[in-house]
């Protein structure tokens, strides 16, 4: 057996698994401690009941020869591929269902497609980043170009003439910091694309939770886009499929390289490498995309952004550094009094049972600051926050 070495370059753990570890390590210690978890991004709301609705009906689907489904279409449902091509006609994208890839979501799908484009690639990812960005492609051998940002530009760095690569990650409303691009900074780095012949890998997975006008949802909002970009969305922090699974990707039929299109390669990967996404679940996404089913997601998402609301107002009377939390359900903060991030990350544990993510982890300009989650119960956020300012006040 021949093993890919490139794992060795991976990081002892993973950086959830890490806190993971150290937060078991505490309730071992202290066994009656109530933890108050805004680390991970996982939603606490169930299901809305439309999807719910929809997930029952396709059970018993499948108890009835009559309605009875086996494997479904690779790339998805025809469907609900259909489905959410309408679904950006109402943002002003024109899609065809062709360009609409179901998946078992973002996750999957951001480790999948590095598939398009072959090994000892350079590609380029900014920071503080999503650790998997950066994991997936040191598992495929990838040169990495690491691109900074920090404070000075918000956390959203724009294009430097200076540097290209083959494929470039950009996540807005981004994971940690909750910063986002406007349409005038995501023109630039579409241009960019186009002139230096890159792919963007856009991933969407927060887009329903943008409120300013200025902030685009899509990438294909941008000229030129489709000529450049890949997008790649989830439901699981837009509808609570975080232990379901589901998501789409976009991949236009004008997006080629060489003279290949990424389009039709997707088509032929798919069909290769899976079976696709179970009829169950696709049921269940496309209830998500109904009106009454867009109108029970918004109201859920609504507490995500009610409890960032509360961080936010506890960081403003501590006086404290921070970005996101308006049109993400991530905030930023800057810790204090100069502390590291994994310093902080033990300090609010063992002080207050708070748990959240040290910027650390998401790449070296991450050092200094940390990211809280607003996906707890209202309660949780609450308490942690009135804890929080109890703490640093002092």
């Amino acid at each position: 057996m021949i093993p890919n070495t490139n794992y060795n370059n991976l990081k002892e753990s993973y950086l959830f698994y890490h806190i993971a570890q150290k937060t078991k390590l505490y309730l071992e210690e202290h066994p009656e401690a109530h933890l108050y978890r805004m680390g991970i991004g996982d939603v606490s709301l169930p299901l809305c009941g439309e999807v719910i609705k929809a997930l029952h009906k396709a059970v018993d689907d499948q108890g009835e020869k009559s309605r009875f489904h086996g494997y479904m279409p690779e790339c998805g449902d025809p469907e609900l591929r259909k489905i959410i091509a309408e679904y950006y006609k109402k943002r002003g994208v024109g899609l065809s269902q062709e360009e609409v890839f179901i998946s078992s979501g973002a996750s999957d799908e951001l480790g999948d497609i590095l598939d398009l484009f072959g090994r000892d690639k350079t590609v380029m990812i900014m920071e503080p980043a999503y650790p998997a960005y950066v994991d997936a492609n040191i598992i495929a051998g990838n040169k990495i170009i690491h691109i900074p940002s920090g404070e000075k530009e918000g956390f959203l760095p724009l294009p430097n003439e200076s540097v290209t690569a083959d494929v470039i990650y950009i996540c807005s409303p981004n994971n940690p910091t909750g910063a986002v691009f406007n349409y005038d900074k995501l023109k630039q780095w579409v241009d960019y694309a186009n002139r230096t012949d890159a792919v963007l890998l856009f991933d969407a997975a927060y887009e329903a939770f943008i409120e300013d006008e200025d902030v685009p949802h899509s990438i294909f909002e941008i000229e030129g886009a489709k000529n450049c970009a890949i997008e790649i969305c989830s439901l699981s922090k837009t509808a609570g499929f975080t232990g379901t699974r589901l998501g789409y990707t976009v991949i236009p039929g004008a997006l080629k390289r060489n003279g290949m299109s990424l389009n039709e390669m997707w088509i032929r990967n798919r069909t290769t490498k899976t079976n696709g996404v179970s009829y169950i679940i696709q049921k269940g996404g496309a209830a998500v995309f109904t009106e009454e089913g867009q109108r029970q997601i918004r109201e859920r998402i609504q507490v995500y952004k009610n409890n960032a609301k509360v961080l936010m107002d506890a960081l403003d009377q501590l006086g404290i550094w921070y970005c996101g939390g308006k049109n993400a359900p991530y905030i930023w903060m800057k810790c204090p009094n100069g502390m590291g991030s994994w310093e902080f990350f033990d300090y609010l544990l063992h002080e207050i049972q708070v748990v959240g993510t040290p910027g650390e982890g998401f790449g070296a300009c991450g050092e200094g600051y940390f990211r809280f989650s607003t996906f707890g119960s209202p309660e949780d956020t609450k308490e942690a926050a009135g804890r929080l300012v109890k703490l640093l006040a002092r």
